[in-house]
């Protein structure tokens, strides 16, 4: 896989014929988790740009097609992921994964949709009706609720995607877009939702911390609202609190079902 040549086909696409099979290669190392959009390293994560601008080739490079898989019928520009018995994964129908993106084995995936360019790390389940994005990174051991969106964020090519890292737990209908970190081990209450802009305050302690784009790790977060004034009025507007932290003496499985309630909260 030349990244260069792909890059450079994405500038000019006089130039998509001859990094064609670059493309074609990037797309079958995505759905293999041999690449990924982002990785995490000392400094932070990083964005595999190249990456990401192979999958807005690739969608110049496919045609319409037409599928069926009885009772369904496809009519799409890139077909489902297959073998799914050697990937060692569970998809319930109608459950969807798209090719070029990746589940690792032992990874679950009820009747939601994973996008192209997703990442769905081993353990982790993506639970009833809940949306992994284009290019989204999942951790291990995650549990994504029923419901949850995580954006897809393809364009521009070097935005950070929404990450969710390990050990994590999503609560129903929570709404993660525009490349928000959750960090490792966090758990968000039912209808959480975190834009890059959110403001996500820390009232745990005497002075309130604010955080935006990230939400540190092992953070018990809810729902919540303060109040902005505008022009026309004082009106309570929606942020995410920091109401606790995770017991690292407690059980990561017990905790993810259990910490919500620690605290008097309802998954």
């Amino acid at each position: 896989m030349n990244s260069v040549l792909i890059s450079q086909a994405f500038a000019d696409r006089n130039k998509l014929q001859e990094a064609k099979q670059d493309v074609l290669a990037t797309i079958e190392a995505l759905d293999k988790g041999q690449v990924r959009v982002a990785e995490k390293t000392p400094q932070g994560w990083q964005v595999n740009t190249w990456v990401k601008e192979a999958i807005s080739l690739y969608f110049s490079l496919t045609q319409m097609q037409t599928w069926e898989d009885h009772p369904f019928e496809f009519r799409d520009k890139i077909v489902l992921k297959q073998n799914l018995k050697e990937a060692g994964i569970r998809v319930v129908p109608p459950g969807t994964v798209r090719y070029g993106a990746y589940m690792a084995p032992g990874s679950i995936l009820m009747v939601g949709y994973v996008n192209i360019g997703a990442y769905v790390d081993s353990g982790t389940m993506v639970d009833t009706w809940a949306l992994v994005g284009s290019c989204a990174q999942v951790g291990k051991n995650v549990h994504l609720s029923a419901g949850v969106i995580l954006g897809g964020v393809l364009e521009p090519a070097n935005a950070r995607p929404v990450i969710i890292e390990d050990n994590c737990f999503i609560g129903s209908k929570c709404t993660i877009v525009e490349g928000v970190v959750i960090g490792e081990g966090a758990v968000l209450g039912a209808n959480t939702t975190i834009t890059a802009s959110t403001h996500i305050i820390d009232v745990t302690k005497p002075e309130p911390i604010e955080y935006k784009g990230y939400v540190p790790a092992n953070s018990v977060v809810i729902p919540g609202t303060r109040p902005r004034t505008f022009a026309g009025g004082t009106y309570n507007v929606p942020c995410a609190l920091i109401i606790g932290q995770r017991s690292p003496s407690t059980d990561t499985k017990t905790s993810l079902n259990q910490a919500l309630r620690d605290f008097g909260e309802l998954l």
